[in-house]
């Protein structure tokens, strides 16, 4: 038989001519029914700046476009002056109509194996952190649902914290990387600490969960956490407005513009909070709250709320993946997660290590709300590390500060136990099991406050 083709052409149907034709002889289709949002035609635009206008469009004899519409038009707003085409002459009149509506209607008809589509995109998130993802095609809410779904890891309690440990292995200074997160054991209240972890890079996102300037025993926790060093209740009004207004300006002068921060904040220093981030910020977009399955302690009422005011940084476009769940991210401004109160799996283990902490399920909707993968999220008050395992599990990149050092421990076991990875310190390389080689530190209890 040969080597012959599985399907025969008719004798008038020619080899196709690619030629760079002049954009400015192409003449679009008169009935062409393709219409493309500004969505997608700057994500096309995106591609072509990327990648270069790889595919040719289709011409006709007559140099009418069958095939390439809209690259065509944009290629002209990029400035190109030359296309290339394949261009046919065999084609009657009534077949390029037929071509012209199956060359548009054809793509829409197939499908996504989404196991493998999430395969790829974890491969490009891995191996190309500068690239725009949506050069794709694809937004980033669609983007991170494919990624989850191709992982499709086992269920983990992610907030099922390790308890402080008496002594603590780091020391005020350490800067520790975490694969692609790092954290520094220092003062956020400080320019050079910032400095340190951040160098010249800068954040999509703040994520942070400052002291709320209220006492911790018998308010916040019964379990016989020591107070906070700073903002623990020993603060008038002012004076905890400085304190944000000083850790706040910190975060934005290392946040990209158009960035957004989400400061935690509860219901008695709401005010506080606006009041000090007035100066500082361009505008509050929203305030949105986490409503606990549970509710904790309180007065006349018991608590089952928490505030996270959003603002924003500058003028720059912010990043926005919810779009009113057009990609399938359907989002308000109320949040429910368990709390630390509820009887949950984990519940003693959250309280035993933070008093304070916020669920990892939270941060890391947040997260994938308003940021890319590989976008950098920070936070200066740390804690015992929720928001570094959120941006593990959703591909960005956390850069923390935790100012007392047994807290920084814990946030150190929770990723190591959560990736199996190791953290090295900065400079030489130590693991974390090395570190503790150095002589562990017993963590004294702070000293009793005087009650006036």
């Amino acid at each position: 038989m040969g080597n012959q083709p599985l399907i025969s052409f008719a004798s008038n149907s020619p080899q196709p001519e690619i030629e760079r034709v002049p954009i400015a002889s192409l003449k679009p289709w008169p009935r062409h029914a393709r219409t493309h949002d500004r969505g997608k035609q700057q994500a096309l635009m995106a591609s072509i700046r990327a990648h270069g206008m790889i595919d040719p469009i289709v011409i006709d004899e007559l140099s009418f476009i069958l095939s390439g519409h809209e690259r065509t038009k944009l290629m002209r707003e990029l400035g190109f002056s030359h296309i290339d085409a394949v261009r046919v002459r065999h084609l009657s009149l009534a077949d390029k109509r037929a071509y012209v509506i199956a060359a548009n209607r054809f793509p829409e008809r197939g499908g996504w194996d989404r196991e493998v589509l999430g395969l790829e995109f974890s491969a490009l998130v891995d191996t190309a952190i500068d690239l725009d993802l949506r050069t794709t095609g694809f937004e980033i809410a669609e983007i991170d649902l494919a990624l989850q779904q191709a992982e499709q890891q086992p269920a983990t309690d992610d907030d099922q914290e390790l308890e402080v440990p008496e002594a603590h292995i780091s020391r005020p200074g350490d800067h520790w990387l975490l694969a692609d997160h790092e954290l520094i054991c220092g003062n956020s209240l400080e320019s050079g600490v910032w400095c340190q972890l951040m160098r010249e890079d800068k954040a999509r996102l703040c994520l942070t969960d400052p002291p709320y300037n209220v006492r911790i025993r018998g308010h916040v926790t019964s379990k016989g956490h020591d107070e906070f060093q700073f903002a623990s209740g020993e603060m008038n009004s002012e004076e905890f407005q400085d304190f944000l207004r000083a850790g706040l300006s910190l975060a934005i002068k290392y946040s990209l513009d158009g960035a957004l921060h989400l400061v935690a904040m509860d219901h008695r220093h709401l005010g506080d909070l606006f009041a000090a981030a007035k100066s500082i910020y361009s505008q509050r977009l929203n305030i949105c709250v986490w409503t606990k399955t549970t509710p904790g302690m309180g007065s006349l009422y018991r608590s089952q709320h928490e505030f996270f005011a959003l603002y924003k940084v500058g003028t720059g476009p912010h990043t926005n993946n919810i779009q009113l769940g057009r990609f399938g991210r359907n989002r308000s401004n109320v949040w429910t997660y368990p709390g630390a109160a509820g009887f949950r799996k984990g519940r003693d283990e959250d309280l035993a290590a933070h008093p304070t902490v916020k669920p990892t399920d939270l941060l890391a909707d947040a997260i994938l709300d308003l940021t890319d993968p590989g976008d950098i999220v920070i936070d200066g008050f740390g804690g015992s590390g929720s928001l570094i395992l959120a941006a593990e599990r959703t591909r960005r990149r956390a850069r923390v500060i935790e100012l007392e050092p047994k807290y920084v421990d814990v946030a150190i076991h929770r990723w190591e136990a959560m990736t199996g990875q190791q953290a090295r310190l900065a400079g030489t390389g130590a693991t974390f099991s090395d570190a503790g080689q150095r002589g562990a530190v017993l963590a004294l209890p702070a000293p009793a406050k005087r009650e006036d």
